[in-house]
């Protein structure tokens, strides 16, 4: 890469604020039902806003930006961002890669030793003379972004950073409904309707639905729900066990409530004992605190990300439980499966594409007028779509297990 040398109280030609607007996207941490969606969104408004605002898009996230890897949308592409329509994942590609985790970038090749990643990032936006910043990711990404912008308007080299909301766990503060997790949802539940009939290849059959979300249950509830709507109508034939009953669900688990294993355990056999199987959907982070403290308690290390997040696939709550419970329910044959990769790597669906469309129109609007924030429906404001401030914006919004929809279904569940 280019170095970027800097005398303090200077600056450099290429450091010098543009003229002319030119604006940069990025997409970053773990895929989501909206990434291609959004940026196919912001190419055409901003095409349509302004086609001669140049538009650079950084590969796989945060490392491009460190690296200086980008590529230009081309005429070509403006033409034919609706492709991105059609897809899931990113087109520009992802990486997790926290800003602020010094001893991460350096030990994975992205900054020198003694070089602030941060600062890094917000040398190469001036390199590139960026002077709009699109990311679209979780609190982190764009919390990471406000940091960067901080740091350029201590330089006198201001960039605009809005960020668009992805996240298929809807757990961002004080985000309402967050890109693709109504997405996740419906494809989690598509992919249940066929796992569900493999309660039919043995007696006694317990079948575990583990679905994403580390320490919401939003995914898990919604998926839950778009699963047993899917129920409703369709054609079934008793006289030959094929059931309601055996299709649906017997219990769902999400991380903002207890699992009482063995009460569950004595009301979960009496349906197996009656229907022949047990579906279960559960979510990642359900039970997480008590497997880690059980590892540690033995000594055992527990894997962890650049942003200090136990890695759930290395923990793996889904055959911890069905451990728990096979045995207690007398069960046969036990299947964990996940639909995770499924659901976050599906293109958006038609309510995503709406919201992802008002979220982008915002989004240019605020670029080009300078206003920084995180586009989002505000639930600390009316639930109004807006430039929510950066310092507000925040991960680890629990989900709530007293709204309406999950109460019912949760009695639905419990009264087969």
């Amino acid at each position: 890469r280019r170095p970027c040398k800097q005398v303090e109280g200077t600056m450099t030609e290429y450091h010098k604020p543009p003229k002319q607007a030119k604006v940069a996207i990025l997409t970053a941490g773990g895929l989501a039902p909206c990434l291609s969606s959004s940026v196919g969104f912001l190419i055409e408004k901003y095409t349509a806003r302004n086609p001669s605002i140049e538009i650079i898009c950084y590969i796989s996230g945060y490392k491009g930006l460190l690296s200086g890897e980008h590529v230009k949308v081309t005429d070509a592409v403006r033409e034919n961002a609706s492709v991105l329509q059609l897809h899931g994942g990113s087109p520009i590609g992802n990486s997790r890669v926290k800003l602020t985790n010094v001893e991460d970038c350096v030990k994975r090749g992205l900054v020198v030793e003694g070089e602030n990643p941060l600062h890094r990032a917000a040398e190469q936006l001036m390199m590139d003379q960026v002077t709009i910043l699109h990311t679209i990711g979780g609190d982190d990404t764009n919390t990471q972004a406000a940091k960067i912008a901080e740091y350029l308007e201590g330089h006198n080299y201001p960039v605009t950073v809005v960020g668009m909301p992805k996240t298929i766990d809807n757990d961002v503060v004080p985000i309402k409904q967050s890109l693709g997790a109504w997405t996740a949802a419906e494809e989690g539940a598509k992919f249940f309707a066929n796992v569900v009939n493999e309660q039919s290849a043995n007696p006694r059959m317990l079948i575990i639905h583990e679905c994403m979300g580390r320490d919401c249950g939003y995914l898990t509830a919604a998926t839950a729900k778009a699963y047993m709507d899917s129920l409703h109508g369709l054609p079934l034939l008793p006289g030959l066990n094929l059931t309601k009953q055996r299709k649906c669900l017997h219990a769902v688990y999400v991380p903002e409530v207890r699992i009482d294993v063995d009460a569950e355990a004595r009301r979960l056999k009496r349906v197996m004992d009656t229907h022949d199987c047990v579906n279960i959907f559960l979510s990642e982070g359900a039970g997480v605190h008590d497997i880690v403290a059980q590892l540690e308690a033995r000594g055992e290390s527990v894997p962890r990300d650049a942003f200090g997040h136990v890695k759930l696939d290395k923990v793996q709550p889904g055959a911890y439980f069905a451990k728990q419970f096979a045995e207690k329910l007398g069960a046969e044959k036990v299947l964990v499966q996940k639909s995770g990769y499924m659901a976050r790597a599906a293109p958006a669906n038609v309510a995503d594409r709406a919201l992802i469309n008002a979220c982008a129109t915002l989004a240019v609007e605020c670029g080009i007028k300078g206003n920084s924030g995180c586009i989002g429906q505000d639930e600390e404001r009316g639930d109004s779509l807006r430039a929510i401030e950066f310092p507000r914006i925040k991960g680890g919004k629990a989900f709530d297990v007293r709204v309406d929809w999950f109460q019912d279904l949760l009695r639905q569940v419990n009264s087969v």
